[in-house]
């Protein structure tokens, strides 16, 4: 049975508090039950075991327990992050979903409907051979259309079944986003507390933080940096935080080391995953430091022309709509572009971000940490546009503390740079943004049209 290892721990912890929702708290004698009314719902709707179903809402306590249920059910399940919006729906699609459920935020209510036929895809054919529940997980899709990664779900609960130290942590990564999946497992598998959220803005966090007594803090460098601009930490005791962990995106030198000064007795680590591989173990060499230390077991890494290759005992089927990703003997070409120092590695960025500018390189994280360290810049994106004679030029969109005239700005940015990188690095394209641009996922975004 893919989930009995947790409702046996459900039984065992039945008196302690599992989620805190809307001031609710429910505890995991509640959780059961409401697994029970998921599984009923699950055979009252006919829903049968191997069949694609997408499941739509945030980490309520109704989307827990029918996630949970659809595992045991051995579905194959599609996540979404609640609303859909319009641009998801090739998602449905690309996933050849059946059935869909959808859970109201507000209400905790789900609703059913048909939405396909069967699918005959040969990854699903695999699972239901196996009898094994399965998850589509969904790139970003910055390449321009978004690929859906099946994983085997009975592999990437594997490790949930060895029991950890369990932190008061803030559900913050997305539902349909393996990073939010692995926090809500590691909560469950050890009966922790699921803080989930309907707020994620940062005086909201702040807020949540100082009321629940929160440990531990997973975020994206872009959501840290939001919440150093926004100032909103010095309206709240933030004393509970132990840990915050980033990953998701490379972190900047310059935020890390302002987060640090700001929170000096919080530890920072920073984490490792992949939509297609998982969560690895990770270790940074130090609080303010962005060499890391990553691997554990089931893991072996390489680097092969500068790119990080990982080969996982996690690691998905494949992709519904695109070529293989993986390497002959079996390891995920993570597109990384990496250094080495020992057993640890700093990640410099997606190699599909580089510039190249008339055949040199430019990692937009670098020009950006060097921007970011100029008198009166709050938030710096760096991204490539293409350019007739030199096939891409460098830009940079820049956020301000305070206002200051466009022109003189610019000529202040390129004297600021002139001796501290190469003159092909310099943005020639600058504009001044009222406030920091990022993805409603809280990542840069780097793709402008």
């Amino acid at each position: 049975m893919p989930i009995q290892f947790l409702l046996h721990r459900f039984e065992e912890n039945a008196e302690l508090p599992a989620i805190i929702w809307q001031n609710d708290t429910i505890l995991y004698r509640d959780l059961l039950m409401k697994y029970e009314s998921a599984c009923q719902f699950i055979i009252s709707n006919k829903i049968k075991q191997g069949e694609v179903i997408s499941l739509t809402g945030d980490f309520t306590p109704n989307t827990i327990a029918l996630l949970l249920a659809l595992i045991q059910n051995r579905n194959i399940i599609v996540p979404f992050n609640a609303p859909v919006k319009e641009a998801e729906h090739i998602k449905f699609q690309i996933a050849e979903v059946e059935k869909g459920i959808t859970v109201e935020n507000d209400t905790d209510n789900y609703s059913f409907q048909i939405i396909g036929d069967r699918s005959a895809h040969a990854f699903y054919t695999t699972l239901r051979e196996r009898q094994t529940p399965g998850l589509v997980l969904f790139t970003s899709g910055t390449s321009g259309f978004p690929k859906g990664a099946v994983h085997d779900f009975s592999k990437l609960l594997e490790k949930f079944k060895t029991q950890r130290t369990s932190l008061r942590t803030i559900n913050f990564l997305l539902f349909d986003h393996w990073g939010g999946l692995n926090t809500l497992f590691h909560t469950l598998s050890n009966c922790g507390v699921v803080m989930a959220l309907r707020n994620r803005k940062p005086e909201a966090i702040c807020e949540y933080i100082e009321k629940y007594k929160i440990e531990l803090l997973p975020v994206s460098p872009s959501f840290l940096n939001l919440l150093i601009l926004s100032e909103a930490y010095k309206n709240y005791d933030l004393s509970s935080l132990k840990l915050i962990t980033y990953g998701t995106e490379p972190m900047p030198s310059h935020t890390l080391k302002r987060a640090k000064e700001i929170f000096p007795e919080i530890n920072f680590q920073q984490t490792y995953g992949l939509i297609e591989l998982g969560v690895l173990r990770s270790k940074s060499k130090s609080d303010d430091s962005l060499w890391v230390k990553l691997g554990g077991d089931g893991y072996q890494l390489r680097v092969v022309d500068g790119i990080l290759q990982i080969k996982a005992d996690s690691a998905m089927l494949g992709y519904l709509n695109a070529p293989s990703p993986f390497t002959e003997d079996g390891y995920f070409i993570t597109g990384d572009q990496v250094e080495v120092d020992g057993d640890y590695f700093k990640i410099l960025g997606r190699r599909s971000e580089l510039i190249n500018v008339g055949g040199d390189k430019v990692y937009p994280q670098e020009v950006e940490n060097i921007l970011l360290s100029m008198d009166n810049v709050l938030e710096a994106t760096v991204y490539g546009e293409k350019h007739a004679m030199m096939g891409n030029i460098v830009c940079a969109r820049i956020t301000l503390k305070k206002e200051e005239d466009p022109k003189e700005f610019t000529r202040r940015l390129k004297l600021f740079c002139k001796d501290k990188m190469q003159s092909f690095k310099i943005p020639v394209k600058i504009s001044i943004e009222e406030s920091p641009l990022y993805t409603d996922r809280f990542k840069k975004q780097r793709k402008f049209e």
